[in-house]
């Protein structure tokens, strides 16, 4: 049974790595939630990848923000600056993802940061956040049949080199998705 995609923010620091940042995109493809980010959020993971790998070109990004921006056209959030300012968390520079989830209608902000967006902060707007292993982990709760065939997808898309499901899985659980990697680990055969 299928739910109503629902909206969700996808933190900077979700974005950054390849791996994760396929695989969110491919579970956004299949319906299952509407992935939301602004382009501040994409500037964000873009400008951390060219100081941690700077053999990457900066051209390489625009266009895979490009091509997120086309496959997911409802993902860009506007509007969100003016909320910014009256929002309160721990880290400053994270109000601006905090204020997009709200003109967004999100109800979940998916990140690595969990200690920036304490629960109590966010509730009074109906909004949680939940590291990215918990969020797929839900959505394989969900829909188990979309997140197995977004994980094929998504692996199959791994080019160079190509991954094997057991490869695919070992690189979940070094990505910091244990959880999904475990769940999934029955399913190997499947995707």
């Amino acid at each position: 049974m299928l739910h109503p995609p629902w909206p969700t923010v996808l933190d900077a620091c979700v974005l950054y790595p390849s791996l994760l940042r396929d695989l969110l995109m491919h579970l956004g493809l299949t319906g299952l939630y509407q992935p939301k980010w602004t382009d501040r959020i994409q500037q964000e993971w873009q400008r951390n990848l060219l100081i941690h790998r700077p053999q990457i070109c900066a051209e390489q990004l625009r266009r895979t923000e490009t091509l997120m921006n086309q496959a997911l056209p409802d993902a860009r959030i506007v509007g969100y600056e003016d909320l910014i300012e009256g929002l309160r968390l721990p880290d400053p520079d994270d109000r601006h993802v905090l204020a997009a989830a709200i003109r967004s209608g999100a109800e979940t902000i998916v990140t690595a940061n969990l200690k920036d967006f304490p629960a109590e902060r966010l509730a009074v707007f109906g909004i949680e956040a939940l590291s990215p292993d918990t969020f797929i982990c839900d959505l394989f709760d969900l829909n188990n049949a979309l997140v197995l065939r977004a994980a094929r997808n998504a692996r199959v898309s791994l080019n160079k080199p190509p991954f094997g499901a057991n490869e695919y899985l070992a690189c979940l659980q070094r990505a910091g998705l244990p959880s999904l990697a475990t769940v999934l680990q029955p399913w190997r055969l499947m995707f």
